[in-house]
């Protein structure tokens, strides 16, 4: 397939059940975390959220606990983080962690582009989300605890690379969710490497297993994502989904991500108060806090029939085929 917290790493806040921690109860629990990890734990740029850190280590502790799984890594990620630096560059949101290792890895990943329909808009922005939802065909990201399942390679067509055409494949990583995203395979919801083909043409290749009945296969143009947003999905780029693959192949972990719908509207409620969600014991990233003002989460039972009405208006589609590569 990632949620945060307080300023201070020491005064790290809640774990799975709380959203605020009192201080006796966050020092507890900061002192759980190895000092190697510690220097980690913060808002900066490549550091992980101390309330993030405590619910993707809870939940993998829980898991790891149960034999649920046995992979030595767990993952995380915070969908309340920045998509690119001024620079233009992707900064990192999404984090790998081999305790046993001493490992810590950040990486960027995609978040939910949401939609922009008539009767609701719940589009996001390149920079920063404040839409959230686990409705199906929202195209939002859903907050919470996931673990990895099996891996569905697909064929999405040819493009050109070295003046030669060759295939692309495009590896999904599925999630299974519990509780709130419990519906994570109904929404197809799972990882993958920021990329996709741009159709453009079909041209004849009978000898592809790719072919269809009249010996055609797509082509077109590769378009990388890194740093822009996914239909919900996690996304990442080329190195680090090679990395990610190989860690959970034949081998599941947890993946906790931030923000729960318990910690949108929490803050939501801080921010119409006009109170800081800081001093409120809450966690958001205060660069994309300032952007979308206040963030929101849209409940299946308000979200979905708006979904469902929108689909039955659209009109039937008509056949098309691509034209033939000139």
């Amino acid at each position: 397939m990632i949620l945060k917290l307080r300023q201070c790493a020491i005064m790290a806040t809640a774990i799975a059940a709380m959203t605020i921690t009192m201080p006796n109860q966050a020092s507890a629990l900061s002192s759980s975390i190895p000092g190697w990890l510690q220097k980690h734990v913060g808002t900066g740029n490549g550091q992980i959220a101390p309330v993030v850190l405590e619910r993707a280590r809870a939940l993998y502790k829980k898991k790891l606990k149960s034999g649920a799984v046995k992979n030595p890594c767990y993952l995380a990620m915070d969908a309340t983080r920045p998509s690119t630096a001024s620079n233009g560059s992707a900064k990192a949101r999404f984090y790998v962690i081999c305790e046993n290792k001493r490992s810590f890895k950040a990486v960027s990943s995609g978040y939910g582009n949401g939609r922009k329909l008539q009767r609701a808009n719940f589009a996001n922005g390149r920079q920063c989300a404040r839409h959230f939802s686990n409705t199906e065909g929202s195209k939002l990201t859903a907050g919470g605890a996931y673990t990895t399942a099996e891996f569905r390679t697909s064929f999405k067509g040819y493009y050109t690379s070295s003046g030669k055409r060759k295939p692309f494949h495009r590896t999904f990583l599925l999630f299974d969710g519990e509780g709130e995203t419990s519906n994570a395979r109904e929404r197809a919801i799972g990882g993958h490497r920021a990329m996709f083909l741009k159709w453009q043409c079909r041209f004849k290749n009978p000898q592809s297993p790719y072919a269809d009945e009249d010996g055609y296969t797509p082509y077109g143009r590769l378009v990388d994502y890194t740093s822009g947003r996914s239909n919900g999905c996690t996304t990442w780029s080329r190195n680090a989904t090679q990395e990610i693959l190989a860690l959970v192949e034949n081998n599941p972990t947890t993946l906790y991500i931030y923000p729960e719908a318990r910690d949108i509207n929490a803050v939501a409620k801080a921010v119409k108060r006009g109170k800081s969600p800081a001093k409120a014991g809450l966690y958001w990233n205060a660069a994309c806090l300032k952007a979308i003002g206040a963030p929101k989460f849209w409940p299946k039972q308000q979200l979905q029939p708006i979904i469902n009405s929108w689909r039955q208006s659209l009109p039937e589609p008509k056949p098309y085929k691509l034209p033939i590569c000139q």
